[in-house]
């Protein structure tokens, strides 16, 4: 397939789907007057899906606009360049994005996501994380190199953390003209955090999208504190539509709506309760949370628990 019809393929896909519609006609326009300048003649694919994804940024700098190099060939189904099962074992070597669920010296448990894998892949997973961490005194949920995912795992992850039924979020759809309310489960299998202890969540520029999600959304119902750097800005959530054997286009159909600010983090990311530079987040947040952990008490079956609080602390300062 030449420069052209590719061009023409990811504009027919803005044009049906993109959920601003006079944007993408401002960028079908803009497209076809860089085709016709000559702007991607000659280049390989990469090269190609670069230059290609630039010029959609171009006109509201949505990240979730590209067009994307693919070193394998690309499935299609239904239109889209996208295989389940091979996501599903892509996810079981990916640890269904859990990179670490563990409980830290002082009782604080810790959390840490790179991909938000749907609850029908990754709910087991991390349902049986979330049941881990269920009995430490707070809860560090480390996001930073998490890129997003699924809204429906932000959903089953919140839920751990309230205890009634709760509107976090909403999606509006250009497809059908609808907003689809999304609200935490009334049942999550194992034992919940709960709504009482505190949350910090780690933030930074890699943070995106679904992640992105989780931490506006919890900022925004007060149940936990940001802590770390500004994170990527993407708000609108996207299909993959294959355009050739390695190509493939992804455009927002929708854009998300937050219960309590009626807007969203697109373009302007989620600004930090604590803003400190993303390597210095998690000690940052440990050590908020052990101070906490140190009111609880330090008698009992809470002395080796506050010992090692103060130890810990100790060491961080």
């Amino acid at each position: 397939m030449d420069e052209r019809a590719r061009i023409e393929d990811v504009c027919t896909r803005l044009k049906d789907h993109y959920v601003f519609p006079d944007v993408a006609e401002k960028l079908t326009v803009y497209l076809r007057a860089r085709l016709g300048d000559g702007a991607y003649a000659g280049l390989d694919d990469q090269a190609f899906a670069v230059a290609v994804t630039q010029d959609l940024q171009s006109v509201n700098g949505d990240k979730h606009l590209r067009l994307r190099h693919h070193v394998d060939p690309l499935p299609e189904v239904n239109g889209e360049s996208f295989d389940p099962e091979q996501f599903r074992r892509e996810a079981e070597l990916n640890c269904h994005g859990i990179a670490a669920a563990r409980r830290l010296s002082g009782n604080v448990g810790y959390l840490e996501t790179k991909l938000f894998y749907g609850p029908d892949i990754a709910g087991e997973a991390l349902s049986a994380a979330m049941t881990l961490l269920a009995t430490t005194d707070a809860l560090i949920l480390d996001v930073r190199e998490n890129r997003g995912g699924s809204p429906a795992a932000v959903a089953l992850l919140i839920s751990y953390l309230v205890d009634e039924p709760t509107h976090f979020n909403s999606i509006y759809l250009r497809d059908g003209d609808v907003t689809n309310q999304m609200w935490t489960l009334p049942y999550v299998p194992g034992r919940k955090f709960g709504p009482d202890k505190p949350v910090w969540v780690l933030t930074g520029p890699t943070t995106f999208s679904g992640a992105e999600d989780l931490s506006y959304s919890l900022q925004q119902l007060g149940r936990a504190k940001t802590v770390g750097a500004v994170t990527g800005g993407g708000a609108n959530p996207r299909q993959q539509y294959k355009v050739d054997t390695h190509l493939d286009v992804t455009v927002p159909g929708g854009r998300a709506v937050n219960p309590v600010t009626g807007t969203n983090w697109e373009g302007v990311g989620v600004q930090p309760d604590i803003p400190v530079a993303v390597e210095a987040a998690l000690d940052t947040a440990y050590a908020l949370a052990l101070e906490h952990v140190l009111t609880l008490g330090d008698t009992g079956v809470r002395r080796p628990v506050a010992d090692e609080a103060r130890l810990t602390l100790a060491g961080l300062g």
